[in-house]
């Protein structure tokens, strides 16, 4: 037995080591072999290069063996795509899906018979995409995506062979791929410096989004999880508060939703002064049910929470005194006005950036810090701990010039 698998087994004059097999295709005789195994590096080990075979026969043979059911459109198989294997998914993914669709893959690629569509036009269409539209690297990844979904759909149907679907989205070295990024390519993390945060400070103190400022700045949350965000959901005696909503425009309509990934659902905790300002404003809250009823009751209004009931908007946490709604659109007038005033180019989920830059510079573990913003990935996070902030580069010239 182990001298069967040993047939077709070579060292090479590296010391690495590499296989060979041949197959009979339709009368002809046909020759594989390799050096590298399913991730692309080297086969140090007789072993590794008996599996690495053993590997490559099974795909080759089932490449062979199974032939597609009929041939799909790629519009076809987004169709099918659309009616049977996107069901759970968020609405916002929905709309982006579609929204890719209608203006630009359909156009393209929808009426292609969905097994004569190669490699190299894919990654041509997506380096048109990034180099000559100069559409943003973020933006190009979500149409990788979709070709990768798309083909897997037609993989998952038997529509497209193991070999074809290899070529396409599994073999390293062959693959749909990225542009290589460019070099002036904005992908930096965006933190506000202390006197920048000062300034901000002034402008949003007593103002109608203070609370939702201070939502981002110390605790991190992206802009739908603030102003998603009930008052049932802040402990504050404990000093912490559990995101597990949204707020999202669906269809025209305001709706609490449920969040994008399982991570984004978290318990984040508040710093003593953050606790100290939700005890004042949940007592001003209080006064305000009573010296504003008439007007509260007139102006408040109805949305549907995760649970598909209706709920008041005076749950939410970002409810004005007098009862009126506020959105994830409040902020836009803030953005406009700090632009002009302060000279500072003002987005919310800048806050979002500036609170994982400061919790990194204070040497806060990875995971903690994971936790606390929701990652779904930690490599997402280590962006923090790279991102180069005006304090750490205060904190590396004190450190040089006590060398």
């Amino acid at each position: 037995m182990a001298q069967t698998q040993n047939l077709g087994i070579s060292q090479l004059p590296n010391g690495n080591w590499c296989y060979r097999f041949t197959r009979t295709v339709d009368g002809k005789r046909v020759n594989r072999k390799g050096s590298k195994d399913e991730a692309g590096n080297p086969l140090k080990t007789k072993r590794a290069a008996a599996q690495a075979k053993a590997i490559a026969e099974m795909r080759f043979d089932a490449s062979i063996n199974q032939k597609p059911n009929r041939r799909m459109t790629f519009g076809e198989v987004y169709a099918e795509y659309c009616e049977r294997g996107r069901s759970g998914k968020a609405y916002s993914t929905i709309k982006k899906q579609d929204s890719l669709w209608r203006n630009h893959l359909e156009e393209k690629f929808g009426s292609r018979f969905i097994d004569d569509i190669c490699v190299a036009e894919v990654n041509d269409y997506l380096s048109f995409l990034y180099y000559t539209e100069g559409r943003a690297y973020k933006y190009v990844e979500s149409f990788l995506k979709m070709f990768y979904l798309v083909f897997g759909q037609a993989y998952s149907r038997n529509y497209l062979s193991v070999d074809a679907y290899n070529k396409m989205c599994v073999t390293k070295d062959v693959r749909i791929t990225m542009p290589k990024m460019k070099i002036d390519e904005d992908t930096d993390i965006v933190a506000f410096s202390r006197e920048e945060t000062n300034q901000l400070d002034a402008y949003f103190k007593c103002s109608n989004a203070e609370t939702a400022y201070l939502l981002g700045k110390c605790c991190g949350l992206r802009i739908n999880e603030c102003y998603g965000l009930k008052w049932s959901n802040i402990d504050i005696e404990n000093g912490a508060i559990t995101i597990d909503r949204q707020m999202q425009y669906q269809d025209g309509l305001i709706k609490l939703v449920p969040l994008k990934t399982r991570n984004a659902r978290r318990v984040v905790y508040m710093s003593q002064k953050l606790k100290e300002y939700f005890i004042r404003l949940a007592a001003e809250t209080a006064a305000h049910a009573a010296d504003l009823k008439a007007q509260r009751a007139q102006n408040c209004t109805y949305i549907y929470d995760v649970d598909g009931n209706k709920i008041s908007s005076l749950e939410l946490v970002n409810s004005l005194p007098n009862g009126k709604i506020q959105t994830v659109n409040s902020m836009k007038y803030h953005s406009r006005t700090i632009k002009e005033k302060l000279k500072i180019d003002f987005k919310y989920h800048y806050l979002r950036h500036t609170y994982g830059t400061r919790l990194a510079e204070m040497n806060t573990p990875t995971h903690i810090l994971c936790n606390q913003m929701g990652h779904a990935s930690g490599k997402v996070t280590e962006r923090y701990y790279l991102a180069v902030s005006q304090t750490g580069i205060d904190i590396l010239v004190k450190n040089l010039n006590g060398v």
